[in-house]
């Protein structure tokens, strides 16, 4: 077909090499589409050289199975293209991944897409300089190192897209970045090494939508500019750096802010005001910052709020009645501040939420009674409160439960036992990516993953870890227990249980003494042991003995015995000795 101009595979399932013959012969090639398959061995591009007229080459998401070669120093490229797209393959493996040096000849680029190749080199600024119809620039995911250099006379005003994510690029931002790339839309350059403070300049892009700087090292705070200026920003990402100071400037005006990520920065006073002019704020995550204050009323005018996410700060204070308009809410996460004693009645978490994080703050009272119509909970983590009573019974309705921790307050009873309907699972299966802290072989774990969407309601026969230690259970425990064969973690230490432990066998046989410890009146196995015939159920180890008992206080007895006859006799031989020594001594001179 040596007339043809368009060779497009793309999502398809071939495998196997891609015979260079094939492309070299086909000298009329205008476009290469050969995205989305599972090509193997190896290709270079050398086959390319004769295809003067060839404008695409694409070769995306290939699966990491095909080493591309660009680097014969016997070939030319004929071509000019305007799109380069190349990802997910092991590039230039002879030559330890370098950019393809036949780039340095190509001056009419408008795409070029180099991601997850394994790349290696400084950062190409000669790219940038070279093609100044670059519209959309992609370079995630490789190894380039070096200065993010772009030249202060640059002007790319074609381009809306610009990634290079995930590399280990240093240094400052270009002071005018904002006046080099002032048409852009997209903007990242998240999990990198970059520091210094966000250049002023920035705020210039107005037509900004995304925004991601996370996980890099910038100091400073948050430029005016860019809090007034970007009224087209919808994603703002600064996770993860060291900005301090006013979380958000006085005047800001994101007025089309949907997702605002601050986490993980030294962020200090109180939440800023400025947020209530992003009126259609969808996602809102400011933990592991240093905020102090109370949650302020006007949290509740968000209404549109789904996510929100402010652990690890140092609020205070009860939650506003405001709270109770956020009717939307799917993620809540309050844990780490000293936030209570209580939650307003009207809160309405209903339908929507579906992640309720309240560890370690200072809520009181009894199991909150809103949650009973909270049907569509998932993670439901109430562990280090003051929170006392008992588990509801209403609990088992909470059909979508998979993960409850109670760790850590006063609840009584014994009632979590013989619930069912309550499923934790922490093996992925299906359908939703879920966070979640939990315990497991007494050390406290974050997992991250999907969770099974089918359901087991009959004695928790699929939970995994149960830990429901440091509470105020009381009575004994059900031999019920011994059928969670799926159990690889068990505690209830710390309570005030009663009666003999569940017989140590399948995996009850592995769980030791620190799984039941603090409760004085439990025994059995690993603990001391129980008589069957005397021990009334729940009835204290104190108010029952064993044969082994019986034998130990018999020989007891006649130690006693013993060592009492021996010291009536030392006593009487003493006063006979003294009344016979007395005298004597007396009559010396």
């Amino acid at each position: 077909m040596t007339s043809l101009r368009t060779l497009d595979v793309h999502n398809n399932n071939f495998s196997g090499a891609i015979p260079s013959c094939l492309i070299s012969n086909l000298k009329s090639l205008e476009y290469i589409e050969l995205s989305g398959n599972a090509f193997e061995g190896s290709l270079s591009l050398a086959s390319l050289a004769n295809n003067s007229n060839l404008e695409v080459f694409r070769l995306l998401d290939n699966r990491n199975h095909m080493e591309v070669n660009t680097e014969d120093t016997t070939w030319f490229a004929s071509f000019q293209l305007k799109v380069f797209s190349l990802s997910n393959c092991v590039l230039n493996k002879d030559a330890n991944g370098v950019i393809p040096n036949f780039l340095k000849e190509q001056y009419d680029l408008r795409i070029v897409q180099l991601s997850h190749n394994k790349m290696t080199g400084n950062f190409p600024s000669w790219l940038l300089d070279k093609n100044v119809k670059l519209e959309q620039f992609d370079l995630i995911g490789s190894n380039l190192s070096g200065a993010f250099d772009m030249a202060s006379n640059l002007t790319l005003d074609k381009m809306w897209w610009f990634d290079v994510s995930a590399n280990v690029i240093e240094g400052e931002l270009p002071s005018g970045i904002g006046s080099i790339l002032p048409n852009l839309k997209y903007l990242n350059l998240s999990n990198n090494l970059l520091k210094g403070r966000i250049p002023p300049s920035i705020g210039n892009i107005k037509s900004l939508e995304a925004l991601d700087l996370s996980n890099n090292g910038f100091v400073g705070g948050i430029p005016e500019t860019l809090a007034k200026n970007c009224q087209l920003l919808s994603v703002l990402k600064l996770s993860g750096n060291n900005l301090q100071g006013e979380m958000l400037p006085r005047y800001t005006n994101l007025s089309s802010l949907a997702s605002l990520y601050l986490d993980r920065n030294n962020f200090t006073g109180n939440i800023s005001p400025g947020i209530l002019n992003s009126s259609s704020l969808l996602i809102f995550d400011a933990s592991d910052n240093f905020l102090t204050g109370a949650l302020p009323k006007w949290i509740g005018d968000i209404q549109n709020l789904q996510v929100l996410m402010m652990s690890n700060n140092f609020l205070e204070g009860s939650l506003p009645l405001s709270f109770c308009k956020l009717q939307n809410l799917d993620h809540l996460d309050l844990s780490y501040n000293n936030l209570g004693p209580s939650i307003p009645p009207c809160a309405n978490f209903t339908l929507p939420m579906r992640f309720l994080h309240l560890t370690n703050d200072e809520f009181a009272g009894h199991f909150p009674v809103f949650l009973s119509r909270a049907s569509s909970i998932v993670i439901l983590d109430l562990r280090h409160n003051a929170l006392s009573g008992e588990v509801p019974n209403w609990i088992s309705s909470l059909w979508n439960l998979k993960v409850l921790l109670l760790q850590g307050n006063n609840f009584e009873e014994q009632r979590p036992f013989n619930k069912k309907s309550i499923e934790i699972s922490l093996y992925g299966s299906a359908d939703e990516l879920v966070e979640a802290d939990f315990m497991t072989k007494r050390r406290l774990e974050s997992y991250k993953g999907k969770i099974s969407t089918t359901h087991t309601y009959s004695n928790l026969k699929s939970i995994e870890s149960l830990d429901l230690s440091y509470n105020s259970l009381i009575g004994p425990m059900p031999p019920q227990l011994t059928e969670l064969y799926a159990l690889s973690d068990f505690s209830v230490a710390h309570n005030n249980l009663s009666g003999r432990t569940p017989d140590p066998k399948c995996q009850f046989g592995t769980f030791g003494e620190a799984s039941y410890e603090g409760n004085p009146l439990l025994c059995g196995p690993p603990l001391t042991s129980c008589d069957d015939s005397n021990q009334e159920p729940g009835t204290p180890p104190s108010l029952y003995h064993t044969k082994e008992d019986d034998s130990w206080r018999e020989a007891f007895l006649w130690s006693f015995a013993g060592s009492y006859v021996v010291a009536f006799i030392g006593v009487v031989l003493f006063l006979y000795l003294n009344s016979l020594l007395v005298p004597a001594i007396q009559a010396c001179p």
